[in-house]
């Protein structure tokens, strides 16, 4: 078997597989693996934006550092409208209600349309004033201004797209977004540094050699690039385009769920389905961005070399979870379809493996990451005291890895469920009543020991909230596809003999 043909035995669609029935080990690994890939291709995204902006300037850097945690706090508001649309869709898949599932999908795209519109325009008008706030100096804030509000008026794109994969993954198809976002960030890859630089002193034409080939261009076009806004428009124009193939993909209908163009007139019913659903989602995400920037006000109190060690850590930590959160979201899938299926007890069975398949995978990566903690920090900064401290940071945290897996692992079925708001809860009280106090009080006598040793602690209690909640059965109860009152059932039927 050829390196081509051992990739793509990885990667298989839903209709090779069946979410509910059969095994549970293998249909969860071919719907988790493309997620783990589009995982890394969003990190790409930032990947590329640092790299440019760092050969551009120190002050664009640091804009950027500043805009990254905005735009997903901006996404996190919009982020339960795709969790709802995917938990519905996935729900009544499983149940084979497939206009139900075409008809959640067309509402969800409508509403996430009117959500990132609003949300744009609150971000382009109240940006500055909130970065002033967060501390951005003067030669930084025009940058970072200037950045977000080309993000701000492109949100429609960012979130559309974010809401295509949530809707196909309901569906079950996690390849068809893979294989879009792929293209997505080879472009913004390859258009990147010409809008950064534009047509003199391109670094990429000095690595090829193309030195003529630019004074030829410059002298055409006169394009000296657009600095940082010149990233923000590479970003946008690549999601957008990345978004009319989705849609595109969606309105075909051939791959994954199929939306309607006369499902989408707004149903403010259906808005409170959404609502009801989704609202918790957004909570968490807003909750976990809020947490890590509660948790940087105490981290700023020490020296310098600390906050760098704490950025090198989290930086790591985010891409070893990569894994969990790709689970969690199959996990989710597996529930939403097998609820709507009516097979609870399967639920329970793929929960129960991904926490532990979870739990192995990452403790074995936490004892890895204990004995090489140092030449990891090394990888990321020269500075020997933050080596050490930041090596320090990762093996306090290490040990306690496996533990996030299982905490992931079942309020991903929670969602699954549709029992979003326990999500929510349970990230909550690991985040801001469990690590964030222990962090407060445990730094004055600890020092950054203390703030280390709040990520070990709220693991291992968030995991075991999370396993005693779930033992408790409480999501059984929940099927959303019981409730079909907030349809238009009119529509519904209209569309289904039209077809």
């Amino acid at each position: 078997m050829g390196l081509f043909s051992r990739i793509g035995s990885l990667f298989k669609g839903p209709e090779e597989f069946d979410l509910t029935s059969g095994g549970i080990a293998k249909p969860l690994f071919f719907l988790s693996m493309p997620i783990v890939v589009t995982n890394l291709f969003q990190t790409a995204y930032n990947l590329a934006d640092t790299f440019w902006l760092g050969q551009y300037s120190t002050d664009a850097l640091a804009a950027i550092s500043f805009a990254f945690p905005m735009v997903f706090l901006l996404i996190s508001l919009g982020m339960g409208i795709s969790v709802a649309g995917s938990v519905l869709v996935a729900q009544f898949t499983g149940a084979d209600e497939e206009r139900e599932a075409e008809y959640a999908a067309s509402q969800t795209v409508t509403f996430a349309v009117i959500a990132s519109v609003i949300l744009g325009a609150i971000g382009y008008f109240a940006i500055e004033d909130f970065l002033a706030v967060m501390g951005a100096s003067q030669d930084v804030l025009p940058l970072a201004t200037s950045y977000m509000e080309v993000i701000s008026l492109g949100l429609l794109f960012m979130f559309g797209f974010a809401v295509f994969i949530a809707l196909m993954r309901g569906y079950g198809d996690t390849i068809t977004p893979m294989l879009v976002m792929f293209g997505s960030v080879v472009l913004n890859i390859v258009i990147d540094p010409f809008l950064i630089f534009g047509f003199e002193n391109n670094p990429v034409f000095g690595m090829f050699g193309l030195g003529s080939l630019e004074s030829t261009l410059f002298a055409v076009t006169g394009y000296t690039g657009s600095g940082i806004t010149g990233a923000a428009l590479a970003t946008v124009f690549s999601r957008g385009l990345a978004l009319v193939v989705g849609l595109a993909v969606m309105f075909r209908g051939t791959r994954g769920v199929q939306i309607h163009i006369r499902d989408m007139v707004p149903n403010l019913s259906y808005l409170r389905r959404l609502v009801r659903i989704g609202l918790p989602a957004s909570i968490e995400g807003m909750g976990r961005a809020l947490s890590m920037n509660l948790l940087l006000f105490i981290v700023a109190l020490f020296p310098d070399a600390v906050v760098a060690a704490y950025g090198i850590g989290t930086r790591v930590f985010s891409v070893i979870f990569l894994p969990a959160i790709a689970v969690a979201r199959g996990v989710e899938t597996m529930t939403g379809q097998n609820m709507g299926a009516d097979k609870p007890d399967r639920v329970e069975k793929a929960a129960g493996l991904a926490s532990k398949v979870l739990f192995t995978v990452l403790t074995v990566a936490g004892v890895v990451v204990f004995f090489v903690a140092a030449p990891i920090a090394d990888v990321f900064t020269t500075d020997p005291e933050v080596v050490d401290i930041a090596a320090q940071f990762l093996r306090y945290v290490a040990l306690t890895f496996g533990f996030i897996g299982i905490m992931r692992a079942y309020t991903g079925s929670f969602r699954g469920a549709g029992k979003t708001l326990t999500a929510a809860a349970i990230s909550v009280l690991m985040l801001g009543i469990i690590r964030f106090p222990i962090a407060w009080i445990a730094s004055g006598p600890l020092g950054e020991r203390g703030i280390w040793l709040s990520f070990a602690i709220s693991n291992v209690v968030g995991a075991i909230i999370a396993y005693a909640w779930y033992r408790r059965g409480t999501w059984r109860e929940s099927d959303l596809t019981e409730s079909k009152v907030d349809i238009d059932e009119t529509s519904v039927e209209t569309a289904a003999g039209d077809d």
